[in-house]
């Protein structure tokens, strides 16, 4: 799969998950990413590699957003299921997430540190972007951004872990690979 397919993809859903909880139409960002992790599979080598991969990041994601709103931290106007916990899109955005992994994302195997790093800085960006856009609220904005940082700096060497082991994507459009923490080039396929 292309890299700027897929982040490009995961870019628009993300935006319509977003927007669609901000404005009480939160299944529209769901049936987008739905459509774009049929393509995703669609692109996968293993389908099912992928399909587990996306299973378990949307439910850690799922877990830690209610999680965060169990806290009282953060809140979601719309598409809550059961009180108390984040709404079905979230689920969606966290298994959209995913499909960025084994792609987009490839380049942080072997990299827990630089993977942590991101997480603990991309997390909470996306997180007040995602408010910006009037898609959640934090109710208390210290304690919500740094619960976070310091989620998101376990979460994603996490999933990358995760992703090496369901690799749905293996030598295919792959041919940068991750050995030791430093990028090599491959000429075969695995």
């Amino acid at each position: 799969m292309n890299i700027a397919i897929n982040f490009g993809l995961y870019q628009l859903c993300w935006f319509a998950c977003i927007l669609g909880g901000a404005n009480a139409l939160p299944w529209l960002g769901v049936i987008l990413m739905a459509v774009a992790v049929v393509y995703h599979l669609h692109s996968a080598n293993e389908p099912l590699a992928e399909l587990k991969l996306m299973l378990i990041a949307g439910l850690l994601g799922a877990v830690w957003d209610s999680g965060l709103v169990a806290a009282g931290w953060l809140v979601y106007p719309s598409g809550t299921l059961i009180e108390g916990t984040a709404p079905y899109w979230i689920f969606a955005l966290w298994i959209g997430f995913a499909t960025n992994l084994n792609v987009t994302l490839r380049w942080l195997r072997g990299r827990p540190a630089l993977a942590s790093a991101l997480g603990a800085a991309a997390g909470p960006i996306a997180y007040l972007g995602g408010e910006k856009l009037g898609g959640l609220t934090f109710e208390d904005t210290f304690a919500g951004l740094s619960a976070l940082a310091i989620g998101w700096a376990v979460i994603m060497p996490l999933l990358v872990a995760v992703a090496t082991r369901h690799d749905g994507f293996r030598g295919r459009d792959a041919n940068v690979q991750i050995a030791h923490g430093s990028p090599q080039l491959s000429t075969e396929h695995v």
